[in-house]
């Protein structure tokens, strides 16, 4: 039930390095969702061009650090977490993760994002259900980033890897990137999804991988893993969604290892799904 006291505000924060392609998109759909003058943009070195649109939002510049990629989310995680405690000083919700993932509500529900975020969760931190999207090959063509992106993408690994807690409603601390909150349990909510599109392009994901810089530091297996999504999207039989994505989520809520209690179980048959055609719908 949504709240009809006085709206809770909303804040979004990311981090960001060398990057003209997702900033754009998060700028614009988050400010459109629940106002510019709420979105924090972390920019991580001094030598960082500052994106269109950046005076309707708040920007903060600081030193690049060179580390490896686990450090480096680490780093990350951590510093937007330190951020995001003082900012609940002046918010009663904070949104939190990569530049390339986005909190989005099921079309379904007649509401809009800001809407729904102000029902009483009644949890520390909501998780949307992950769903990875990439380009299927044998039948989508290369992005184009002035239109929408679920107009020209339709499929989607549903990953336990992005059922993140994007959403905090107290102050807490995530891990690295923005996998889990320490100490803390997770709760999947059955509207939300946090959609990831670091894959969204095949030729855009190539280039990464003869990125010299990504390779000092570290990132050629994890690369290499990841372009591996394009087979499974393209050799996957894909599953009805609207029934799927409740098995996803309660799955994922009750089949985890204990090493690992506090994230999701992994789905191991790899689940492909094709998106709703309501999907289209979502303004990214």
């Amino acid at each position: 039930m949504i709240l009809k006291s006085k709206n809770k505000p909303i804040a979004a924060i990311s981090m960001a390095r060398n990057d003209d392609f997702f900033i754009p998109k998060w700028i614009s759909y988050y400010g459109n969702e629940i106002g510019y003058s709420n979105l924090f943009l972390i920019l991580d070195g001094e030598d960082q061009k500052l994106p269109k649109d950046h005076d309707k939002i708040n920007v903060l510049r600081v030193p690049h650090r060179s580390m490896g990629r686990a450090k480096g989310d680490r780093n990350r995680s951590r510093m937007i977490s330190a951020f995001a405690r003082g900012l609940f000083y002046r918010y009663d919700r904070v949104i939190a993760h990569d530049i390339d993932e986005f909190l989005v509500l099921d079309p379904k529900i007649k509401l809009s994002l800001f809407q729904y975020l102000q029902k009483d969760f009644g949890r520390s931190s909501i998780s949307g259900l992950g769903l990875d999207i990439a380009q299927h090959l044998d039948l989508e063509t290369e992005i184009d980033i002035k239109r929408p992106f679920l107009e020209q993408r339709s499929y989607a690994h549903v990953s336990a890897r992005y059922t993140k807690p994007a959403l905090a409603l107290q102050p807490l601390t995530w891990g690295s990137g923005f996998h889990r909150i320490k100490g803390r349990n997770f709760h999947i909510d059955p509207n939300l999804f946090l959609l990831h599109f670091g894959m969204i392009d095949f030729n855009r994901s190539k280039e990464k991988t003869q990125d010299s810089s990504r390779l000092l530091q570290g990132w050629a297996g994890h690369l290499d893993r990841r372009l591996q999504l394009y087979e499974l999207i393209k050799k996957q039989k894909s599953l009805d969604a609207d029934g799927f994505f409740p098995q996803a989520r309660k799955r994922q809520q009750l089949f985890r290892p204990l090493f690992a209690w506090n994230k999701p179980g992994t789905l191991s048959e790899k689940p492909v799904v094709m998106l709703p055609e309501r999907f289209k719908k979502i303004n990214l």
